[in-house]
């Protein structure tokens, strides 16, 4: 028996709709959008309301008096239609907005922008507005349940369900549930990571993941689309039609990306103990211009993420080294630090010991012993550069 340990995750459902073979499809497509139309109506209103308070009156408007606002544009003849959906959802927008406002003012977010129609939207209920039986679920104020394309099933109660709708279309069903996760059983194995363009991992075992390249693979299709699009008439039918085109493939991209990630963590997961990665900085990263698409594709940070969070569920270890740390550079047989390695060398050859290296195996050896100090030491531990000259002794 393994230990359980409680964990929060969101089971996402993936519901394309409408599907033709489905026979509540169309209708359930309709109520969802209906739904996401009043929460967006709400939000950009409300939105507007707090800062023509401000601009014009010096007013702050709190989450109470924007609730009370509700309920009297609820009463108006010309917003009637917002009772045809239950009020939870409009409220959670309010809550949501409130939230932006408190980040914004702390310093952990932008200002709060106005949503577009032909954005990303969600609307969110909590327990009281849905109803869940084990197998459909229904949500407040819909005639029958919605029809669901499950990407998998789940166990437990949900305290909140999320309806959503991405650029390309579709809609989704996020599924809040508390759920025992088993802990997986304690290996042996140590590996260190290292990330890059070519593979976007290799590690100290000498495996090498490839780099399947997402984004330039479908850039051609993706190119076409877009001049296609940016040859339609502003406002028109056509334009429309062609702009869910590109954003389909942009879809595409950012699924196969995930899915590579997902299965590549949970790989690295599943085989290893203790997994030692760098510290990376990618929002600074990818600044770089020439650089910035290959990086975004690679997928870095999440992929870094991803390991940290599976590595709790699972009782698995993920170890961070400082990012400063020569792990290219230093020679993992020796010790001997190159004072500079330029990105096109792959190989290289150790001055002082003559071993032929591998620049990413080499890479993921030293974060391996680094790692493994830093798990020993408590703390990053950064061996001083060995510098010394071709044929001299140690």
């Amino acid at each position: 028996m393994f230990e359980l340990q409680d964990a929060l995750y969101s089971v996402n459902v993936v519901q394309s709709l409408p599907l033709p073979h489905l026979p509540n499809a169309r209708a359930s497509a309709k109520f969802v959008s209906d739904v996401r139309l009043c929460a967006l109506y709400i939000y950009n209103r409300s939105l507007r309301y707090r800062q023509d308070a401000w601009y014009e009156r010096q007013e702050s408007v709190s989450y109470l008096q924007n609730s009370a606002l509700l309920t009297g544009w609820k009463k108006e003849s010309e917003s009637l239609w917002l009772n045809a959906v239950s009020s939870v959802p409009l409220q959670q927008v309010l809550r949501h907005l409130q939230s932006g406002y408190s980040n914004f003012f702390k310093g952990r977010a932008k200002y709060p922008n106005f949503k577009q129609k032909d954005g990303p939207q969600s609307a969110e209920y909590t327990t009281s507005a849905f109803k869940w039986d084990g197998q459909s679920l229904k949500l407040a104020k819909q005639a029958e349940p919605l029809d669901i394309r499950w990407s998998r099933r789940f166990t437990g109660k949900p305290s909140t369900v999320t309806v959503s709708k991405d650029t390309a279309g579709r809609y989704f069903v996020s599924i809040l549930v508390e759920e025992d996760i088993a802990l997986l059983p304690v290996v042996e194995s140590v590996v260190g990571v290292d990330v890059g363009l070519k593979d976007v991992v290799v590690t100290s075992d000498g495996w090498k993941s490839g780099n399947p390249a997402h984004t330039a693979t479908s850039a051609a299709q993706l190119a076409k689309h877009q001049r296609r699009l940016a040859k339609k008439q502003q406002g028109s039918n056509n334009r429309r039609k062609a702009k869910r085109k590109v954003a389909r493939i942009h879809a595409k991209i950012a699924d196969t990306r995930r899915d590579f990630t997902h299965k590549l963590t949970t790989a690295l997961i599943h085989e290893n103990q203790v997994i030692c990665v760098e510290n990376l900085a990618v929002k600074n990263m990818v600044k770089n211009p020439k650089l910035a698409k290959s990086i975004s594709d690679a997928n870095w940070g999440e992929l870094v993420r991803q390991l940290q969070y599976k590595a709790e569920w699972h009782g698995r270890t993920v170890v961070a080294i400082d990012r400063w740390f020569p792990s290219s550079k230093r020679c993992s047989s020796c010790g001997y630090t190159l004072p500079k390695l330029d990105l096109s060398r792959r190989h290289w050859t150790c001055p002082e010991c003559k071993t032929e290296l591998d620049r990413d195996v080499n890479a993921a050896l030293n974060i391996k012993a680094a790692g493994l100090a830093a798990l020993v030491c408590g703390e990053t531990v950064i061996p001083k550069s060995a510098k010394a000259g071709i044929g001299s002794t140690r």
